[in-house]
Order: structure tokens, then C-alpha cells, then sequence
């Protein structure tokens, strides 16, 4: 069958926000206001602050504005792989924190607790399922690379496997697959637009103000606190903590650390029980490839299978916009991969298909920064792994905007900025460059070019 008669049928709707439990939006702020903590950005980051900042003092007055709705966008359909770490994994927290490398694998787990603990406090019904993740080998000369990723995260505090290619195929079936590292705790699989729901409906409770539909326009730190513009209105707080992510930043000089770069995904229709015992996936863990070009993949409660990543493409100038939330070339590239790793689900349709914008940094995970005088604090930066980190990122600007000194302000990730991004039109030649090696290398058993090379040296090296 041609791969590409799978796609016929598909919904051009992120899968996750496709559910009638979806909340209806909160009301648009008309008027001015007035509050002690104002959040911008609806997504996980500025739920989670909200949320953390009303448990840590009660009496906090929070308003949370959102442009559009509440998990609408990265945090309503990413992979849902809620990962421990928060460096972008251990290779690129070895690479750039070594010295505090353990300090930040045990914050992560630390997070990871924590946000169980909120889940079961709020009853956040997100099927969270602590299954661990795989890294599977598909090609033999990353089969070398999988004992020394098991052995170095082992090391630094992991429960790690390692699989051979039966051991996988028997958790798995593949024959594209010929090996396996299993990090079988520090990973957990759930449904992303759910969880935003479930905290929305937790700050609510404990009397945030959430206004949907409401674009944040201009930040005015003059005086003694902030001013926000809105459409219709505006606010005036104490502090503002901004968590725009991947949409520009109200401070201008924060632009250049991000750049939107677009992800995409499949979901399959549910598989029957011939077609699920033909793939095995009784413990289902999430997984990916170590390629620079990689698939990520998992297993829904309701047995279909998420097949996502590959393409990660930028735009010039990084616009963000909606048009870029569809791209058919990609999802025709999704489709033929996933019948070359499951040719024993051939007949399977797509029933949904789509895609959104990650905020990429230079150093491949989130970034602080404080302004007005510390009225304001930043986090941005996640680079396609923030469904766990962004709780920490909370906890951190709360830390900023507290003035408080704590172990996690002390961190060298929290108190150094990466490299910026260079304007345009360099930007987008450098990337593009940066993107024509990655792939080169993927081709090349893993061996990275000058280029690559230069960019390591200049802690610039992009590894996915």
C-alpha cells in the first residue's frame, strides 16, 4: 500500500486538544486591574508559577493573561514525554554543567516527584504513567553509542537497561531495531493538553484570575511596580513573570536567545488487538532514535501510536504563525518512516496530523534573566523538552522575583545566559548550514563535520 493513502483521512487538529473534556476559555480582561503577580504566557511555564506562587503565599493576588487559550499551543500538543532532566538530557548537562551536573539531575527527579505530588493534590486526571523511555538504535553504528549512554547515566544516578536487539524487538517489534538503552524511571508518559487543563482548573481554585483571549501588548516598568497593555484594558503589578516561550518576548533584548522552530506529528486511528499483539508495547514506554534528524514515538491509553519529530524547520525572520502549523511534505515523510519501522501495521490510517512551534535555544534547554530591577523574571529557552522543566522554570523565577538566594539561583544554568542568535539574514544561514550537516552527519555514521565541530568548540553544538 502507498504510504501516503494513510494520511488520506486525517484531521489537520493537534490530537491532545481534539477532546470534548477541552474547558471553555475564561473571559477576556476588559478594563484595568490591578494584582500583585501578573503571569504572561497560558502554557506550562506560567501555570505553573501561577499555581506555585498562590501555594507558597496564599494571599497572593495572580492574574494570569493568555493570547489565546490555556495549553493551545506547545504545551497542548508536544509528545507528551515528561522527562526528569533539565538540561535537554545528560549529554548536554555533562557537556555544559559537569560540575554541577548531579545537583541538577537531582532537582530534576526532585521536579519530576513533584509534579506527581500536584497531580494527585489537584486531582489532574492526565494519565500519567511513570514508564520510562527507550533509546533505540537504528542504524549499527549507533549501537556503539548505547552502552556508554547506559554506563554514564547509570553513573549519574539513572535506572538504566541495556537491550540487545532481541531484548528490544521482545519490548517493541521492529525489524528496524538493534538495540536499546531503557532509563526505566526518570520518564514519564502523559496527556499533555489535559495536564494544562487540570492546572488551569487548579489555579482557578485557588483564586488565580485567568484571562483568556487576552494578548499581552506592552511591558512599562516605570514606577514602582509594571504595567501591562492589553486589548481592551491593562494591569498594573507588583511583579510580572513572563512565559512567552517561542512567541516574542515583551523585552526586546530577550528576542535573540530563542528562535521558533517547527515540530510536527501523527496520530494513528486506535489499533485493533491483532494489530497492537503484532507490536508488542506491553510496558509502553515513549522512545526515540539517537539520529540529529529523530523520531520521537509513544503509545496512547487508547492504543494508537504518536509518531512524531524528523523535520525541525525555521522560517525566516522566525514568524510564528498558524499557517505554519501544517506542512503535507512532512507529514508524507512521518508516514513512510513509520511503515518502514512497523510494516506489520500497514493499512493503518492517521487520524490526526499537525504541528507547532518549539522556542529553540542556543544551549538546547531553558535560560533566566530579571528586569525593571528585578520586578521581572524570564524563563524561555526549553528547546522541544519542557514538559517537566517548565515546573522548575516556576520555581525559579519565583526565586528571581522573591530576591531570594536559593539552591537553584545559585546554579551556573540559572545565573549565565547562552550565546545569542545572530540577526537575519545570518541567522537563518547559520541554521540552515548547521541543518544541511546535521543531516550529512546522520548519513555519515554519527561523524561530524568542520562546521559541527566549530560549533562544539563555541558551546553552540547542536547533538538533535
Amino acid at each position: 500500500m502507498d504510504p501516503l493513502v494513510s494520511l488520506r483521512d486525517t484531521t489537520p487538529t493537534p490530537f491532545w486538544l481534539d477532546d470534548p473534556r477541552r474547558p471553555e476559555s475564561t473571559p477576556a480582561l476588559v478594563g484595568a486591574t490591578t494584582c500583585d503577580l501578573l503571569v504572561v504566557g497560558g502554557g506550562y511555564t506560567g501555570l505553573w508559577t501561577a499555581l506555585v506562587a498562590k501555594e507558597r503565599d496564599p494571599s497572593l493576588d495572580v492574574v494570569l493573561v493568555e493570547a489565546g487559550e490555556a495549553g493551545g499551543a506547545a504545551s497542548g500538543r508536544n509528545g507528551g514525554f515528561c522527562e526528569s532532566s533539565l538540561t535537554h538530557g545528560l549529554a548536554n548537562g555533562l557537556d555544559r554543567w559537569p560540575d554541577e551536573i548531579d545537583t541538577l539531575e537531582r532537582l530534576g527527579r526532585e521536579n519530576l516527584r513533584a509534579m506527581e505530588d500536584a497531580q494527585a493534590r489537584y486531582d489532574i486526571d492526565c494519565d500519567w504513567e511513570r514508564t520510562g523511555s527507550l533509546v533505540v538504535a537504528t542504524a549499527p553504528h549507533q549501537v556503539a553509542w548505547l552502552a556508554e549512554e547506559a554506563e554514564t547515566a547509570a553513573r549519574h544516578g539513572a535506572d538504566t537497561v541495556l537491550l540487545d536487539a532481541d531484548e528490544v524487538r521482545a519490548e517493541i517489534d521492529s525489524p528496524t531495531f538493534l538495540g536499546a538503552v531503557w532509563n526505566k524511571s526518570d520518564t514519564a508518559m502523559l496527556n499533555p493538553a489535559r495536564l494544562a487543563w487540570g492546572l488551569k482548573r487548579a489555579c482557578l481554585d485557588l483564586g488565580v484570575r485567568i484571562h483568556e483571549h487576552t494578548p499581552a501588548l506592552s511591558l512599562d516598568g516605570r514606577g514602582a511596580g509594571v504595567t501591562v497593555r492589553t486589548p481592551y484594558g491593562g494591569i498594573t503589578a507588583g511583579r510580572v513573570a513572563l512565559a512567552t516561550n517561542a512567541y516574542p518576548s515583551l523585552l526586546r533584548r530577550h528576542r535573540p536567545y530563542t528562535v521558533p522552530v517547527y515540530d510536527y506529528a501523527l496520530v494513528t486511528e486506535p489499533l485493533t488487538e491483532e494489530q497492537l499483539a503484532s507490536v508488542g508495547w506491553r510496558n509502553r514506554q515513549g522512545w526515540a532514535d539517537p539520529a540529529n534528524y529523530f523520531h520521537y514515538v509513544r503509545i496512547t491509553t487508547d492504543h494508537r501510536i504518536l509518531w512524531g519529530g524528523y523535520d525541525v524547520v525555521h522560517h525566516f525572520r522566525g514568524r510564528v504563525s498558524a499557517e505554519h502549523d501544517r506542512r503535507p511534505e512532512t507529514y508524507a515523510t512521518l508516514a513512510r518512516h513509520f511503515f518502514t519501522t512497523f510494516p506489520q501495521l500497514a493499512g493503518v490510517r492517521f487520524s490526526h496530523a499537525w504541528g507547532g512551534a518549539i522556542d529553540a535555544g542556543t544551549r538546547f534547554c531553558v535560560f533566566f534573566d530579571t528586569s525593571h530591577h528585578g520586578k521581572g523574571a524570564y524563563a524561555a529557552g526549553f528547546t522541544g523538552l519542557g514538559v517537566g522543566a517548565t515546573r522548575f522554570g516556576a520555581e525559579v523565577m519565583l526565586d528571581l522575583l522573591a530576591g531570594e538566594t536559593t539552591e537553584r539561583t545559585t546554579l551556573e544554568l540559572v545565573r549565565r545566559k547562552p550565546m545569542p542568535f545572530p540577526p537575519e539574514p545570518f541567522r537563518s544561514i547559520g541554521i540552515g548550514i548547521t541543518q544541511r550537516s546535521l543531516a550529512r552527519a546522520d548519513r555519515d555514521e554519527g561523524r561530524r563535520d568542520l562546521w559541527l565541530r566549530t560549533l562544539d568548540r563555541l558551546g553552540l553544538g547542536f547533538g538533535s
